[in-house]
C-alpha cells in the first residue's frame, strides 16, 4: 500500500475534523455548520472556495502551471434523520439526526487530499474539490449542476467514492457500466365506497383490489421484462381503514421501483399504470396514479473506470481491487455521469471492529444506528484522492 507519508502524517488533525462533523450531522440542504467547517478549512490552507452551489455546497480550487485542463473529485457532506445508538464521544449531538453513512469520512477524505494538493502542487492543471450537499434524497447533484457547476467549474471528468462495510479496509472495488440503480417511488389511491364490514355487499371495498394491484405488479417483473434485465418492484405501503368493522371509503398504496437502465424504467411504469387502472375499473373503483422519478442509474464510462482502475491497483496492489457487484441502491452521482465522463467506486470499511468503546449493538452497516466510519481510511482516501488528481492531469489528454 503506497500511502502518502505527509498524509499519514496529518491523520489525526483530519480524524478530529471527521469526528467534529460526526458529532454535527445535518440533514439535506441545512449543512450550514458543515459548510462553513470545510470552507474555513479550505481557507486556511490557502485553497480559494466557492460557496452557494446547491444551496450548501463547497467547491474548493487547486490550481498549478499553466494547463487549462481540470478534473473534479466529489465528497458528500449530509447526514441522514435518524438518532445515533452509540454514546462513544463524537456520537451526535442532535436527536434525530445522524452520519449513519460515513459521508462525515468522505469529507474527511478529501480535505486530506486537498491540504497535500495545495502545499505540493505535482500536477499543471485544476483539482475541483466538490463537497456536496443533500445527497440522501435531495439530489443535491442535480442541484449544483443546475446552479452552475460545470459551467462554472469546466472540467474534463469527475470521480468519486463510498465506503463500503463489510468489505476490508484497504480494498476497493470497482466496475465499468451500471453499479447504482435508478430510485423511484410510486402511489396509487384506490377510492371505493366505504360501508358496515358485515354488509360488504353494500360498498365497493378498496382493499383487496390493491392486492389484486399488488400480486398484478409482480407479474411485470415475471412477465413483461426480459429476465436478464434487472428490475425491482416493492410495494413497501398499504394504507387503509380506521376501524375493524368498517370497509374503509379508500386504500393508499407506496412503494419503490428500481432499475439499471432508463428502458426497463418506461416499461415498468407503463405497464404499472396499465395494470393499475385495468384492476381498478374491473373492481369498479376509481384509480389515481403518481410515479415520481428520483435518481437515475449510476452508470460508469469505461475509459475513466479503465483509468481510475489502474490508479488503485498501484496503489493497493490489483489483488486489493475488486469487481463492484452492481447493487439495487441509489446514489446522486448518477446526475454527474449524465453530463461528464467519470467513475463511482466503493473503497472497503472494514467489518466494524475499528469501532472503539461505546458503541452501539447493531452491525456497522449503512443506514444503521450503530455505524461509524473507519478513521483507518482517511489517509488511504486521501492517498488515493492526490494521485488520482495527479494522475489525471498529468498523463495525456483524454
Amino acid at each position: 500500500m503506497k500511502l502518502i507519508d505527509p498524509i499519514l502524517a496529518d491523520a489525526p488533525a483530519i480524524v478530529k475534523l471527521r469526528r467534529d462533523i460526526h458529532a454535527h450531522p445535518e440533514l439535506c440542504f441545512k449543512e450550514e455548520r458543515t459548510s462553513d467547517l470545510i470552507a474555513n478549512t479550505l481557507t486556511a490552507w490557502g485553497i480559494p472556495v466557492h460557496r452557494g452551489l446547491g444551496k450548501t455546497g463547497v467547491v474548493g480550487i487547486v490550481k498549478n502551471g499553466t494547463s487549462t485542463r481540470a478534473v473534479g473529485l466529489r465528497a458528500d457532506i449530509d447526514a441522514l434523520p435518524m438518532t445515533e445508538h452509540n454514546q462513544f464521544e463524537h456520537a451526535s449531538v442532535y436527536h434525530g439526526k445522524m452520519h449513519a453513512c460515513g459521508h462525515d469520512g468522505h469529507t474527511a477524505m478529501l480535505l486530506a487530499a486537498a491540504k497535500h494538493l495545495a502545499s505540493h502542487r505535482n500536477f499543471d492543471g485544476t483539482v475541483y474539490l466538490v463537497f456536496q450537499p443533500a445527497e440522501e434524497g435531495g439530489g443535491g447533484a442535480r442541484e449544483m449542476i443546475k446552479d452552475g457547476l460545470f459551467e462554472k467549474f469546466p472540467m474534463e471528468a469527475m470521480f468519486g467514492a463510498h465506503n463500503w462495510p463489510g468489505m476490508a479496509a484497504g480494498q476497493f472495488a470497482i466496475k465499468s457500466g451500471p453499479v447504482f440503480a435508478s430510485s423511484n417511488e410510486f402511489k396509487i389511491t384506490i377510492r371505493g365506497k366505504g360501508g358496515h364490514g358485515a354488509m360488504p355487499h353494500l360498498g365497493v371495498d378498496p382493499v383487496p383490489v390493491a392486492c389484486q394491484m399488488v400480486q398484478g405488479f409482480q407479474t411485470i417483473i415475471t412477465r413483461n421484462k426480459r429476465p436478464i434485465d434487472a428490475g425491482v418492484i416493492s410495494v413497501t405501503m398499504i394504507h387503509a381503514g380506521e376501524a375493524t368493522n368498517v370497509i374503509p371509503d379508500s386504500c393508499e398504496i407506496q412503494g419503490t421501483v428500481r432499475t439499471f437502465t432508463l428502458e426497463v424504467l418506461d416499461l415498468i411504469e407503463q405497464r404499472m399504470q396499465q395494470v393499475a387502472r385495468a384492476i381498478g375499473e374491473a373492481f369498479e373503483t376509481q384509480v389515481e396514479f403518481e410515479f415520481k422519478r428520483n435518481y437515475p442509474p449510476t452508470i460508469n464510462h469505461p475509459k475513466e473506470t479503465a483509468f481510475a482502475r489502474g490508479v488503485l491497483e498501484d496503489l493497493v496492489g490489483a489483488e486489493n481491487v475488486q469487481e463492484f457487484e452492481p447493487t439495487m441502491g441509489a446514489e446522486d452521482f448518477s446526475y454527474y455521469l449524465l453530463e461528464k465522463p467519470g467513475c463511482y467506486f466503493l473503497i472497503g470499511n472494514g467489518d466494524g471492529k475499528h469501532r472503539i468503546g461505546g458503541h452501539g449493538l447493531g452491525p456497522c452497516m449503512l443506514h444503521n444506528p450503530s455505524y461509524d466510519f473507519n478513521d483507518e481510511l482517511i489517509p488511504l482516501g486521501g492517498s488515493l484522492w492526490v494521485r488520482m488528481a495527479e494522475a489525471w492531469l498529468n498523463s495525456p489528454r483524454p
